[in-house]
């Protein structure tokens, strides 16, 4: 059994130096998934505080950022503050971290909106909307992409937007394509995962499925009202069978 600790949605500010309290984590979890939503707004400085205070955690941790993290378009100097921290970031990146003998993957992406199976969005129209639904594509396509090339007993997907409608129940339906996108969650069924994780939606619920039937957790802490979530991962069949697949096709 893989211990996944998980949160996302932390939002730390210039003040909130202090504010993360891992208490007993290393008891409880293997490793620390951050799913976006780091800062407030997206400035380097606050990139630093959440530095301090991800470096502070006795586990392993890996994020990705989230909108925003990309408010100020100070991205790239928030993931250079982390990651010379010690902390890995992923954006169409993988990241293996050793367990108990095991191998566990995580494969990361901010994702990006587009709404979900028959009320989503199309690359029609305006050059706006096919902008919108293309940088979808791109998150989808590195998610999937990622996922393939873990070769390890355990996947992970880790997103910031959701892959599923079904962690957005509570949120307003006007919003649902600002949320995920069905999309994302084709990258997982087509690759394989045993989990995917995001945040995003404060007011969804916790648990879902993809069609494929992978479990999806949304770990936004306002929704957890948790320092983090605890996910005990255990392979499905289909990610068994879907990383044996693309084993053998290596």
């Amino acid at each position: 059994m893989i211990r996944v600790a998980a949160v996302g949605d932390i939002h730390l500010g210039e003040d909130s130096r202090g504010t993360m309290r891992w208490h007993d984590i290393d008891e409880r979890a293997d490793l620390l998934l951050v799913a976006g939503d780091l800062t407030c707004h997206g400035t380097a400085a606050e990139g630093r505080v959440v530095a301090d205070e991800l470096t502070a955690c006795p586990v392993p941790v890996v994020c990705v950022l989230g909108n925003h993290d990309y408010h100020q378009n100070q991205q790239d100097e928030i993931t250079a503050v982390l990651r010379d921290a010690g902390v890995v970031v992923l954006e169409g990146q993988t990241h293996t971290v050793d367990v108990a003998g095991r191998r566990v993957g995580v494969a990361g992406a901010k994702g990006f909106g587009g709404g979900f199976a028959g009320k989503c969005a199309t690359a029609f129209g305006e050059p706006e909307m096919k902008a919108f639904v293309a940088a979808t594509k791109t998150a989808s396509a590195a998610l999937r992409a990622g996922l393939r090339t873990l070769d390890t007993d355990y996947r992970i997907a880790l997103l910031h937007y959701s892959p599923v409608a079904d962690t957005l129940h509570g949120e307003p339906p006007e919003i649902y394509p600002f949320l995920g996108s069905c999309l994302l969650a084709e990258a997982i069924d087509d690759a394989g995962a045993d989990l995917a994780v995001h945040g995003h939606a404060h007011s969804g619920i916790e648990a879902g499925r993809t069609a494929g039937g992978v479990p999806v957790r949304n770990v936004a802490q306002p929704l957890i009202r948790a320092p983090y979530a605890v996910i005990n991962a255990v392979p499905t069949a289909a990610a068994s069978a879907a990383n044996a697949a693309n084993i053998h096709a290596r």
